[in-house]
């Protein structure tokens, strides 16, 4: 029989410390794992979207050079402002040479300190040259 000062308790429910302990070091594992992968495709998306913007802007230099015949000089004279998600990451400046020929080159230049910093200068010409073609 059992002594009366003896009682054996059930397991309570619910989770002791070092099973806490064991959860959180397995989600900290995992979040410094899935982070920097997360950050690189936020800035690969970042990227795609100012290379379609320049191809856009591009797209309507040609236009603008069939109808004036010369490269506007601001992205005004086009008419296509920067979608806030590209202004937001970089600089968008337009180099126009009066010629002859006339040329010229877009550029999309990260903002300094920003989350697209050190991923380069995108460019495209009137030529449809893209630099750095690494990263088109």
């Amino acid at each position: 029989m059992r002594s009366q000062f003896f009682s054996f308790r059930s397991r309570s429910p619910g989770f002791t410390l070092v099973e806490l302990l064991i959860a959180v070091a397995v989600v900290g594992i995992l979040s410094a794992i899935a982070y920097p992968a997360y950050s690189k495709y936020v800035v690969k998306g970042n990227r795609a979207a100012a290379q379609a913007y320049l191809l856009n802007l591009a797209q309507a230099e040609t236009e603008y050079f069939a109808d004036a015949r010369s490269y506007a000089t601001t992205t005004a004279a086009l008419n296509l402002a920067p979608p806030a998600n590209v202004s937001a990451k970089y600089t968008i400046q337009v180099d126009v040479t009066a010629g002859p020929p006339a040329t010229f080159t877009l550029s999309a230049i990260p903002i300094v300190g920003g989350q697209q910093d050190g991923d380069g200068t995108l460019t495209i010409d009137n030529s449809g040259a893209r630099t750095p073609a690494d990263k088109w």
